[in-house]
């Protein structure tokens, strides 16, 4: 029933790269995933938060899923995020995904509304319902004002074999504890706060969907496979000289701050699309001087 291995590594959650009119770039985004593979990532996320999917229109979000299946093909699994204003159109969006060849789903409450179990558990059903597709359930309160209980998500996976994995955002490390209570190892755990890994690791987690990933694949896998194969002491070092950026995801303008990171290291462009600006003044300045300090005392992997 479980397909746990494209659930498993460090997966990630990929920027969508802009030209300099505002087009989604293509090519760019085609090489960089084809790199962050070649790096050691075991999939992509496409249309998350970081992927700035509330501001791509239908037609964008699908052309990005065809992009990266034709540029991935056999290689690793594309599974895009799965949001819209009204469950209808998420539901069209992952019929949509299953025919390009995406294979799997990460299910997000709607945009903007916000409201109680009955509502969100219709329309969480709704977009698992739409497609055989193994499905991952993402839970993030701070980002969408829903938060997805234990009991809750216990219920779907009881209800739906191919809910398979949970990505945790809340913030809570002790919900793994509470999510394995309930189901056991029933559903595959996966962390979805940067500067949260290591410790979701050590609850349970067997995968990461990672942001700053787009700029640092190989510090971002070794660091989870020594938390994964050591535990907390064999990651101290590294995880040390990761956290400064790894807490760059984790606040409102997470998106600017990784792709700015990104230009920095040449892996893309900082350019976001509005209402998102690029980063300016001082705020500019504290983000360079975390970034400039990470690349002058990168480690030697």
């Amino acid at each position: 029933m479980s397909n746990p291995s494209i659930w498993r590594g460090v997966i990630t959650a990929i920027t969508t790269p802009f030209t300099a009119d505002g087009q989604v770039d293509h090519a760019f985004i085609a090489e960089h995933a084809r790199w962050l593979i070649d790096s050691g990532c075991t999939g992509i996320v496409p249309l998350g938060s970081l992927g700035e999917a509330a501001t791509l229109g239908f037609d964008e979000k699908l052309a990005i899923l065809r992009t990266l299946v034709a540029a991935l093909g056999e290689r690793a699994p594309v599974i895009p995020g799965i949001a819209a204003l009204s469950t209808g159109e998420a539901v069209r969006l992952a019929r949509e995904a299953k025919a390009i060849g995406c294979r799997g789903l990460m299910v997000l409450p709607p945009y903007v509304y916000s409201t109680d179990w009955r509502e969100m558990g219709a329309h969480l059903r709704a977009v698992i319902e739409a497609t055989d597709l193994p499905c991952m359930i993402y839970n993030n309160p701070i980002a969408y004002k829903t938060d997805f209980s234990p009991a809750q998500i216990a219920e779907l996976a009881q209800q739906y074999p191919n809910v398979q994995a949970v990505k945790e955002s809340s913030g809570d490390v002790r919900r793994f504890a509470a999510i394995k209570s309930l189901l056991g190892d029933r559903l595959e755990l996966l962390v979805g706060m940067d500067d949260a890994i290591v410790e979701g690791i050590a609850m349970g987690a067997t995968g990461w969907i990672a942001g700053l990933v787009n700029a640092y694949p190989r510090e971002s896998v070794k660091l989870f496979e020594l938390a994964r194969d050591g535990g907390s002491k064999a990651a101290a070092e590294l995880y040390a000289w990761f956290l400064p950026l790894l807490r760059l995801d984790t606040v409102p303008k997470f998106v600017q701050l990784i792709k700015l990171v990104q230009e920095k290291v040449g892996r893309g462009n900082e350019r976001v699309r509005a209402p998102r600006l690029v980063l300016e003044g001082a705020e500019r300045s504290a983000a360079l001087a975390v970034i400039d300090h990470a690349i002058a005392t990168r480690p030697q992997l």
